[in-house]
């Protein structure tokens, strides 16, 4: 099984610079030109003011646990050697809340309010996905 590719990720053409900058390790997020506010998932309009106007803009990566769970069930073959494995709702120091991974802990180590920074995974396919380990 050692030899199973984890799924890399399909963006949808919201995403796509997302992914674009995840690949040079940084972490971007929608920016709204009216309201100021970030927002993640990636959309074409703010949810906060339903504005279309916006940039990306680069985030700082910082932010702390507000929710998760541990896995230990394989889902997925190419993920068994993972299990168990930490899925989190990061809430960024921009505001947005993400769903990632926590890695560089022991999942049974991990804590609501813990500080995280993001950590980029680089997938063999040219993917980088960012994940969050103890700040």
């Amino acid at each position: 099984m050692a030899d199973l590719l984890k799924p890399e990720p399909r963006p949808a053409p919201e995403s796509v610079p997302f992914w674009e900058a995840a690949k040079q390790h940084r972490l971007e997020l929608p920016r709204c030109e009216a309201c100021d506010k970030h927002w993640f998932p990636p959309s074409r309009t703010c949810p906060h003011c339903l504005s279309t106007a916006f940039r990306w803009s680069e985030v700082s990566g910082r932010g702390k646990v507000f929710s998760f769970v541990i896995y230990d069930r394989v889902y997925h073959p190419a993920f068994e050697p993972e299990v168990p494995y930490v899925v989190a709702l990061v809430e960024l120091e921009e505001g947005p809340r993400m769903l990632t991974n926590i890695v560089g802990i022991k999942p049974a180590e991990v804590r609501c309010e813990m500080q995280v920074k993001v950590v980029f995974d680089d997938m063999p396919g040219g993917a980088s996905v960012p994940k969050f380990a103890p700040a």
